[in-house]
This record gives structure tokens, C-alpha cells and sequence, in this order.
């Protein structure tokens, strides 16, 4: 198989590979030169509520990820490398409870995505701190940015503070606002105008 064919079973329909990180956001971008003013909750259905500031989020057990990353808007960026927490890690100090099946993701200025516990919970997510082996830039969701590589990028809430388990899925905010409740590259899964 050469790259070319390697290239193709990477990149869902409709999508076009860069090697540029595009930035798209609503809105301004939020401004952490002090951290003492940001921490991460977690809430909902779990057993234990949790709350780090970033000193302590910072002192959790991050490792190293790869993988591709498709946007809603069409473009792919293969072979990404990021630092960061591994859900896990964080689950094993909350513990969610047996009904809990959905998370909603809360960050700044109110954002919101909902993703199902199944794939907010896979290997491949993360929390992210780092890409390309320094700190992500505000522009990119600096201090912390949830990456959920196998669905569209949106689901990867940037600037990310709380994650909430619910037991209902229900819409975030790019959802309510026309983009699919799942969002599924290889389905090309991109609004719902329903």
C-alpha cells in the first residue's frame, strides 16, 4: 500500500487533508495569563464530584497521543501529536454512576457539546495540554481542550472547564445551533436541520 492509498483510509468523505491547524472559533478567546482563575469540575452522575485547579490538573499523569483530526468544515490534519490526560485518569477519581450515559462538555462563554459516555470514555480521548510537543496556544483551547478524534473536531470542546454526566443526551450548544447530535466523519455527519 503506498501513502497515497494510506492517505485515503484515513480521511472520511467530503474532507480534504492540510498540514496547517486552521482556527475556528465563536467569539473572543479567553484570556489565562492568571490560572488561579481556572479550574476543571466535574459533576453529575458520578460517585464523587471532582475539582482541580491547574495546578492540580497539571499534576495528574498525562502521556502522549497521536492520531488524525476531521473539522466539520472539511479539512483533515493527519499524524497530530498531543500531551495530556487520559480519561481514565479522571474517571477513576469521580467513578460515574450506572446511569449516567451521556457527558456535556461546558467551556467558556457558555459552550457546550454533548458526546455519549461510550465515546467520551474511549482510549483515544483525552485532555489535552500540549500539541506538537508545547503548551496549546489560547487560540487552540489553552489551558485545557477535551480531543475526541474519531468524531468531528467541534466535539473536541476547546477552553474546556466543566464535564457533566447525565443519565438523557440532550444538545450543546453547536448542536442546538444546526450541527449533527453526534457528528460522525465517516458518515459525514455534519448538521441536522431536522
Amino acid at each position: 500500500m503506498n501513502a497515497s492509498d494510506l492517505q485515503l483510509n484515513r480521511v472520511p468523505p467530503g474532507q480534504r487533508v492540510t498540514t496547517s491547524f486552521p482556527v475556528l472559533h465563536e467569539g473572543e478567546v479567553p484570556d489565562y495569563r492568571d490560572l488561579g482563575q481556572w479550574n476543571l469540575r466535574v459533576f453529575g452522575l458520578v460517585e464523587q464530584e471532582g475539582e482541580w485547579s491547574y495546578e492540580e490538573f497539571m499534576a495528574l499523569p498525562r502521556r502522549t497521543f497521536r492520531n488524525d483530526i476531521h473539522c466539520v468544515t472539511a479539512w483533515s490534519r493527519l499524524d497530530n501529536e498531543w500531551e495530556g490526560v487520559a480519561v481514565s485518569a479522571l474517571l477513576e477519581r469521580v467513578r460515574p454512576k450506572p446511569e449516567a450515559k451521556f457527558v456535556m462538555l461546558h467551556a467558556e462563554h457558555g459552550f457546550t457539546t454533548n458526546l455519549p459516555l461510550e465515546d467520551f470514555m474511549r482510549d483515544t480521548s483525552f485532555l489535552a495540554v500540549k500539541f506538537g510537543g508545547e503548551p496549546l496556544t489560547p487560540e487552540h483551547g489553552f489551558p485545557v481542550r477535551m480531543v475526541v478524534p474519531h468524531l468531528y473536531f467541534w466535539k473536541s470542546a476547546k477552553w474546556l472547564r466543566g464535564i457533566e454526566f447525565t443519565a438523557a443526551d440532550k444538545p450543546g450548544f453547536w448542536e442546538r445551533n444546526g450541527y449533527h447530535m453526534y457528528g460522525d466523519p465517516w458518515r459525514e455527519q455534519r448538521y441536522d436541520f431536522d
